[in-house]
């Protein structure tokens, strides 16, 4: 059924609520992979404050890459899958909802995994929804768990 899984993190325990779900799914069905994912939004100083030159922009995304691959990694090892899933991280660059929907794309990933606020109205116009970005822009289909 489902043999690619494709896990967005973003360092918040609400988005690791999906987990125990993961491993629900990989051992009960044919996952042959997990793919565990954290998007680094650009960094792009806005005018009106303090110059922050290409280099010093540098260093901070490169600071941003390494917490976010070290984040992923404990993430990995916590989690509960069968010896023959492979796991996998991957640190994205970009806008998180585009970028994940292309990763997905690109990496042929059969399912979604990811975690919602569930705001509705004007919760979600305001706040903008990652999840509902990837929901409908998607090809794969897409296991959005409600945060409790």
């Amino acid at each position: 059924m489902y043999q690619t899984l494709m896990v967005p993190l973003d360092g918040s325990e609400l988005a690791e609520c999906v987990l125990h779900h993961v491993e629900d799914l990989a051992q009960g069905g044919q996952v042959q992979k997990v793919i565990l994912s954290q998007v680094i939004v650009p960094l792009f100083p806005h005018s009106g404050y303090t110059y922050i030159g290409e280099k010093q922009i540098k260093e901070i995304e490169k600071i941003h890459q390494t917490a976010a691959k070290e984040y992923l990694q404990e993430v990995a090892a916590r989690l509960m899958l069968s010896p023959e899933t492979k796991l996998e991280t991957q640190v994205l660059y970009g806008d998180a909802a585009e970028t994940l929907s292309d990763f997905a794309k690109r990496s042929e990933v059969d399912l979604i995994v990811i975690a919602t606020h569930g705001r509705s109205g004007v919760g979600r116009w305001v706040m903008g929804s990652v999840a509902d970005r990837i929901l409908r822009s998607s090809g794969a289909p897409v296991l959005m768990v409600r945060a409790a």
